[in-house]
C-alpha cells in the first residue's frame, strides 16, 4: 500500500502501476470535499516519492466515477471576497490537479460511472482516458450559476476544440460515450466488464513508448491552436448565440465563454487563474446562490422521499381509473419508467384516447432518438386498457383520474375501494377537491391521499401527495415511492383548498385580474413577469391551463379563502368565459392561436380582446414593469407565507421547491420564500403595505401577517 486514507488509496501492482482508486468511506458516492481534495494531494505526492512507479490509473471503489464537488461546502465560497475565492479555488488547482497532472508518470482515468464537475476534471487532468459505455461526463456547473472551477474551461477546449467545449460547458449536459468519443473527450469506450483492462492496456501502451503522453499532456497545457480571427469567430459568434438563449438572469454560460476566450492565448497556468477570477466573479451572484441552494434542498428532498419509499416497499403494479390526456399521460409514465400499469375507463373512446396520448409521446421519443421503437413497443406492453376492474385485486396503488366532481369521484372511490387489497393504496388526482372531503365515504380513509399530478404529465416535475385527515403514513409514503418510481419529485403537503401550489397560484392570479381591472394592459402584464423571468406570463399561462378550468379553481379558492380570494366586482375570466374563450383547447382566449409547422399552438394578439374586456375595465392606468412586479409577486409570496405558517407543507425548501417544480418559478430567484429573503422582509413588508393603501377591493392579498411583521423587525430571515 502506498497510501490509504479515507476517500482515497493508493496500491502497486507487480509490474510498476500504481492504482489510485477513489472511495469516499460512509458515503453511496464519491465526491471532492475537502477531505478528498486534501488526500489526492497527499496521495500524488506518495506517487512521487516512489521511484518503482511506472504509471497510474484512476479507479472508482463505487459504482460511480466521481459525481462531483460537495455542494453542500458551498457556503463559504458566497460568503467570501472574490480574492478570497479565487486565491482558494487557483491554490487548489496548482497544489492539487496540476501536481497530479505533472507526475513523471503516463496516467489514465478508467470513469465507470458519472464523472460531472470536479469528477470529470479529474479524468480531465489525467493523460488518457477510457470510458464505459454506461456510463456519463459532463460539466454541469453553469446550471448551478457557476462555471467548472477545476481547469474544466482550460484543459477541455484545448482537448475537443473551442466549438464542443462551448457545446459542453455553456449547456452543462451530460454527454454520452459515443459523443464523449467522437469528441475526443476520451479515448476509448468499452464493456464495463472490460474497464480496468483497457486503462491498463492503454497504460502500459505510454509505459513501453508506443503512445507518446508527453504530447497528449502538452495539449492541455498550451495555448489553444487558433488564430486571433478564428478566435474572434468561434467566441463571438458562442457569446451571442448563447447569451440570446440563457437570457440576462442567467450569466454563467456566457461568463464562461468569455473565460475561455481570455484564456485561449494563455498556458496553462495563466489560463486556470482566468477561470478562478470567472468563479468568483459568479459566486457573488444571486443566481449562483439561489440556484446552489435549490440543488442542495432539492438533494435533501430527495433523500426524504427516498427514506420513505425504502419503508414503503416497491410499487410492483399500478392503476388508473379514468383514460383521458390526463390518464393516459399517467400511464405513460408510469410504463416508461418500468412500472406496469391498468387504464381503466367506462368506454372504449375514452381507452383509445388514453392510449393514443401514450403513442403519440413514445413516438416523439422514437423521433428523438431516445428509444428504439422495440423500446416503445414494450412500454405500451405494460399499459394494460381495462373497461373493467379485472386484475385490481392485484395493484398496489391505484390513482383516480375522472372529472373534477366531487358528487362523481365519491361514486368512483367507493366502487374502486371494494374492487382492490385491503392493504392497496387509493389516491386521488384532484387538484381542487379536499381530500379529507373525499375520504368521507371509503371505509379505509387511512390508505387515501392525494396525488396531484401537474399538467402535462410527462414534462412536469412535481406531484403533491396530499395527506387529508385520516391519511396513515404508509399511504403518504406508498405514494411518495410510485411517485419516485415514476420519476417526479414528490412534495408532501397537509390537506386545504388548492392544496400547496394551486393556493398559492391563486393570488398571483387575482393581482392580475385586479391590474385588468385598472386598465393596464394584459400583453404588458405578460411581458414584464416574462422579464422578471417566469417562461410566461399570467394571461398566456391562464390561456394553457385553460380558462374554463381556472373559473372552476377560483370558486374553489373564493370559497376557501374568502376574505382574499372572492371579488366582488366582474373580472376579466368571467368575460373570457362567457364568450367561450377558453385558451389554447378551442384557439381563443386572452390570445389566439393558430398552429405553426410543427403543429404546435402559436399565439397572436387578438384586436377583439380589447372590446370584450372594456365593460369590465375602470380608467387606463400606466405602470412601470416594477410596479406590475410588485403587484404580482407580493400577493403570491404573501400566500406563500402563510402556507408554511399554516403548516401546509413541512419546510421553507420544500415550498420553494413545489412552485419551482409545479408552475416554473423562475429558478434563479429560487423561490418565493427566497425572493423575500433576497428583497428583504423589511422592504418587502414596507412595499406591502404601501400597495395595499391602494389596492381597494383587493386589500386583504397585500395585507402582510403579524409573524412576518415580527420576522421584518427582528432582521430575521426564512434561509439562513
Amino acid at each position: 500500500m502506498i497510501y490509504s486514507g479515507k476517500a482515497i488509496t493508493v496500491r502497486a501492482t507487480d509490474d510498476g502501476i500504481a492504482e489510485l482508486c477513489f472511495d469516499l468511506q460512509d458515503d453511496s458516492v464519491n465526491k471532492f470535499n475537502a477531505l478528498t481534495v486534501n488526500e489526492l494531494k497527499e496521495a500524488t505526492a506518495a506517487i512521487s516519492a516512489d521511484s518503482s512507479l511506472k504509471g497510474v490509473i484512476v479507479t472508482s471503489g463505487k459504482p460511480v466515477f466521481i459525481v462531483g464537488a460537495d455542494i453542500t461546502e458551498f457556503g463559504a465560497l458566497f460568503g467570501a471576497s472574490e480574492d478570497a475565492i479565487a486565491e482558494k479555488l487557483l491554490a487548489t488547482n496548482v497544489e492539487v490537479f496540476n501536481a497530479f497532472e505533472d507526475l513523471p508518470l503516463p496516467t489514465v482515468a478508467a470513469i465507470n460511472g458519472i464523472a460531472l464537475g470536479g469528477g470529470f476534471e479529474m479524468g480531465l487532468v489525467c493523460d488518457y482516458r477510457v470510458m464505459s459505455d454506461t456510463a456519463r461526463v459532463g460539466l454541469p456547473e453553469t446550471k448551478l450559476g457557476i462555471i467548472p472551477g477545476y481547469g474544466g474551461t482550460t484543459r477541455l477546449p484545448r482537448l475537443i476544440g473551442a466549438d464542443n467545449a462551448i457545446e459542453w460547458i455553456a449547456s452543462g449536459k451530460e454527454q454520452k460515450p459515443d459523443q464523449a468519443l467522437l469528441c475526443g473527450a476520451v479515448d476509448a469506450v468499452v464493456a464495463p466488464e472490460l474497464l480496468r483492462d483497457a486503462a491498463v492496456s492503454l497504460l502500459q501502451q505510454c509505459m513501453n513508448g508506443k503512445l507518446d503522453y508527453r504530447a497528449k499532456r502538452r495539449e492541455k497545457q498550451e495555448p489553444l491552436k487558433l488564430n486571433e480571427i478564428e478566435a474572434t469567430m468561434v467566441f463571438e459568434t458562442a457569446k451571442a448565440f448563447v447569451g440570446g438563449k440563457a437570457g440576462p438572469h442567467y450569466p454563467a454560460p456566457v461568463t464562461a465563454i468569455k473565460v475561455m476566450q481570455k484564456a485561449a492565448a494563455l498556458n496553462r497556468d495563466d489560463a486556470l487563474r482566468e477561470e478562478a477570477k470567472g468563479v468568483a466573479k459568479l459566486a457573488g451572484t444571486l443566481a449562483a446562490k439561489n440556484l446552489v441552494g435549490l440543488f442542495i434542498g432539492d438533494q435533501v428532498l430527495a433523500k426524504r422521499g427516498k427514506s420513505l419509499a425504502k419503508k414503503a416497499g416497491k410499487v410492483e403494479r399500478a392503476a388508473v381509473l379514468g383514460a383521458g390526456i390526463m390518464g393516459g399521460g399517467i400511464a405513460y409514465q408510469s410504463a416508461l419508467k418500468g412500472t406496469p400499469i391498468i387504464m381503466k375507463d367506462i368506454a372504449q373512446a375514452g381507452l383509445d384516447l388514453g392510449l393514443s396520448e401514450a403513442s403519440k409521446l413514445l413516438s416523439k421519443q422514437v423521433e428523438r432518438k431516445r428509444i428504439s421503437v422495440g423500446e416503445m413497443a414494450g412500454v405500451l406492453n405494460k399499459i394494460q386498457p381495462s373497461l373493467s376492474y379485472e386484475g385490481f385485486d392485484t395493484v398496489d396503488v391505484v390513482v383516480e383520474a375522472v372529472v373534477e366532481n366531487p358528487k362523481v369521484k365519491h361514486a368512483v372511490l367507493t366502487e374502486t375501494e371494494a374492487q382492490i387489497r385491503d392493504d392497496a393504496i387509493l389516491a386521488s388526482n384532484t387538484s381542487t377537491i379536499s381530500i379529507t372531503h373525499l375520504a368521507e365515504p371509503l371505509k379505509r380513509p387511512e390508505n387515501f391521499c392525494g396525488m396531484h399530478f401537474f399538467n402535462p404529465v410527462h414534462r412536469m416535475p412535481l406531484v403533491e401527495v396530499i395527506r387529508g385527515e385520516k391519511t396513515g403514513e404508509h399511504a403518504v409514503a406508498k405514494t411518495v415511492a410510485y411517485a419516485l418510481a415514476m420519476g417526479k419529485k414528490p412534495v408532501v403537503v397537509n390537506d386545504c383548498p388548492g392544496f400547496l401550489v394551486n393556493r398559492i397560484l391563486s393570488p398571483y392570479i387575482g393581482a392580475f385580474m385586479g391590474l385588468v381591472k385598472r386598465g393596464v394592459d394584459f400583453t404588458q402584464i405578460d411581458r414584464a413577469m416574462e422579464r422578471f423571468g417566469w417562461p410566461m406570463g399570467p394571461a398566456y399561462l391562464c390561456d394553457v391551463v385553460g380558462i374554463d378550468t381556472g373559473v372552476h379553481a377560483g370558486a374553489v379558492m373564493a370559497e376557501g379563502f374568502p376574505e382574499r380570494m372572492k371579488y366582488d366586482f366582474k373580472t376579466c375570466h368571467d368575460v373570457m368565459f362567457e364568450n367561450e374563450r377558453f385558451g389554447q383547447k378551442n384557439g381563443l382566449g386572452y390570445y389566439k392561436y393558430e398552429a405553426d409547422k410543427k403543429g404546435r399552438p402559436r399565439k397572436i394578439v387578438d384586436d377583439e380582446v380589447a372590446a370584450l374586456l372594456a365593460p369590465v375595465i375602470d380608467g387606463q392606468e400606466t405602470l412601470s414593469d416594477e410596479a406590475i412586479v410588485d403587484s404580482m409577486m407580493i400577493p403570491m409570496c404573501l400566500e406563500t407565507v402563510r402556507c408554511l405558517e399554516d403548516g401546509i407543507a413541512a419546510s421553507a425548501t420544500d415550498v420553494d421547491l413545489a412552485l419551482i417544480y409545479g408552475i416554473g418559478f423562475p429558478p434563479f430567484r429560487g423561490g418565493a420564500l427566497h425572493y423575500i429573503d433576497d428583497v428583504g422582509i423589511d422592504k418587502f413588508v414596507a412595499r406591502a403595505d404601501e400597495l395595499a393603501a391602494t389596492a381597494g377591493p383587493l386589500s386583504p392579498m397585500y395585507q402582510s401577517t403579524e409573524k412576518l411583521r415580527e420576522m421584518a423587525a427582528n432582521g430575521a430571515a426564512f434561509f439562513g
